[in-house]
């Protein structure tokens, strides 16, 4: 395999940490997208999103995702919403193989009421908002989730199973 491999899925799925453990456990190079638009930009998430909103956020990640070295093994963890905008789906389907983490929403919420004040599209959002949120937005990006390569079920997923599905 000779192609990059995309981790897809919603935020706090586990797609930097594992994106991490995959690439030193392939020994190649990792590459977290919205650290890279942070990097490219000089500003964090947040205050992209406070400058240039939802929108011109979205027009970055697309072509910033179309900027990373595609011709050689890395692993990318994307976004939580990279997959649903710009047709990035089709470019991500294209260029790699793709695993999406699939997490049961109660997880994902548990997760996200710890880091909530780092995350812009949830930032202000009490619990019950939370809740409806994280529901509402995956029953919207779960179809892209779906079309991904391979589907990793798991509320605890690990850089074993994703090698052992890319392998089986």
């Amino acid at each position: 395999m000779n192609s990059p491999i995309f981790l897809m899925g919603f935020m706090s799925s586990g797609k930097s940490r594992l994106g991490k453990k995959l690439a030193k456990k392939l020994a190649v190079p990792f590459i977290d997208l919205d650290k890279e638009i942070e990097i490219k930009e000089g500003k964090s998430i947040p205050q992209i999103f406070e400058e240039r909103g939802e929108a011109g956020f979205r027009k970055l990640e697309a072509k910033y995702l179309r900027e990373l070295p595609l011709k050689e093994l890395i692993v990318i963890a994307l976004g939580g919403g990279t997959p649903v905008f710009e047709d990035n789906l089709s470019f991500i389907l294209k260029n790699g193989t793709s695993i999406y983490l699939k997490v049961e929403p109660k997880y994902l919420i548990g997760r996200l009421k710890e880091k909530s004040a780092k995350r812009p599209l949830i930032s202000d959002l009490n619990e019950t908002e939370l809740s409806d949120f994280v529901t509402n937005t995956l029953k919207l990006r779960e179809p892209y989730y779906e079309k991904a390569s391979f589907v990793l079920a798991s509320n605890k997923p690990t850089s074993n199973e994703i090698i052992h599905l890319i392998k089986a």
